[in-house]
């Protein structure tokens, strides 16, 4: 951590911030592949295709054919799912950083800094008709996890909101998303609501994400 330096984004730091946000957006595939596997509506329709074809066919080739075919579709949704999510951010907000997140006093753009280079990410905006910030793009490369980088730029966003004058912070993450999960209960973040994500297959495989919320007068009684 004494390496660590947490400051505003630059105008250098774009291309770095795009990696790391892209990188860390598609490490999720995996493990949201295997969240699709586990729910009861895909798991009975790949038993269901598998028995009727072998019953139809008498082959047993053509049906293992088949749910291969399904599960390669089916990864090719999830990855589409988040390639869009992925394109669609770097369109928007990620494209013009100082103009979203730069120009007003209740909301940044923080890097995470480590021997001269960018290795994580996260930013702030005021949400809307609330006395909350919003948590969002919190991304920590994947070579400088475990080392308190992602706790200490939650601490910047809280002391940010705590010096506007804000009642906490607010933040969004997914089902697969486990460590992101564990940090911020651990940060005092607490759960108060859960949503299936709006894309059509994200409602076919009860996709979900959740809604964290810390509440910093709370925490300093």
């Amino acid at each position: 951590m004494a390496e660590l330096k947490i400051r505003r984004y630059h105008e250098d730091d774009e291309e770095d911030v795009k990696e790391i946000f892209t990188l860390g957006m598609s490490e999720h595939i995996p493990s949201s592949c295997m969240h699709v596997l586990k729910q009861p509506l895909p798991q009975m329709i790949l038993v269901c295709v598998f028995c009727a074809i072998v019953t139809s066919s008498k082959s047993i080739l053509l049906p293992i054919l088949t749910v291969t075919l399904l599960l390669a579709a089916g990864r090719q949704g999830v990855s589409y799912m988040f390639t869009k999510y992925i394109q669609t951010s770097l369109k928007q907000d990620l494209n013009n950083i100082r103009q979203t997140y730069l120009e007003s006093p209740n909301s940044c753009f923080w890097v995470a800094e480590s021997q001269g280079h960018v290795v994580g990410t996260v930013a702030c905006l005021p949400v809307q008709f609330e006395n909350y910030l919003e948590l969002k793009r919190m991304s920590v490369k994947k070579s400088h996890r475990g080392r308190g980088i992602a706790k200490a730029l939650c601490g910047t966003v809280a002391d940010f909101a705590s010096e506007r004058g804000f009642q906490g912070v607010v933040l969004h993450t997914s089902v697969v998303q486990i460590d992101g999960q564990k940090l911020y209960e651990k940060m005092g973040y607490r759960k108060i609501r859960e949503f299936i994500a709006p894309e059509a297959i994200a409602r076919l495989t009860n996709f979900t994400l959740m809604e964290y919320r810390l509440d910093l007068k709370r925490n300093r009684d």
